[in-house]
């Protein structure tokens, strides 16, 4: 079941922009999903549905944008930083 959202934008906005009602809406049902995805409510694919894309098409558009697709938390990524860094060291003295 769908439910029709409907809102006022002025007209001079879409002006400014340069934009058309169409992309207008658009862009904001993209950066909406990528909110809710960066918050953890949805998943990739929710928000790529969401957006009216497919998960690969998503991930493209991520990447246009310079939006990382995985936004690992500072503490995990040095986690997986010392991982890695151990196991270099374990293979250098196999040798």
């Amino acid at each position: 079941m769908q439910v029709l959202l409907q809102m006022s934008v002025d007209e001079r906005l879409l002006l400014s922009l340069k934009e058309k009602k169409d992309e207008f809406i658009a862009q904001m049902m993209f950066h909406h999903a990528l909110m809710l995805y960066r918050k953890g409510k949805v998943s990739l694919g929710k928000a790529a549905e969401f957006a009216g894309y497919d998960k690969i098409a998503f991930i493209h558009k991520l990447q246009l944008e310079n939006e990382p697709i995985f936004d690992y938390e500072n503490e995990l990524t040095i986690e997986m930083a010392d991982a890695v860094n151990d196991v270099l060291i374990m293979m250098d003295n196999q040798k």
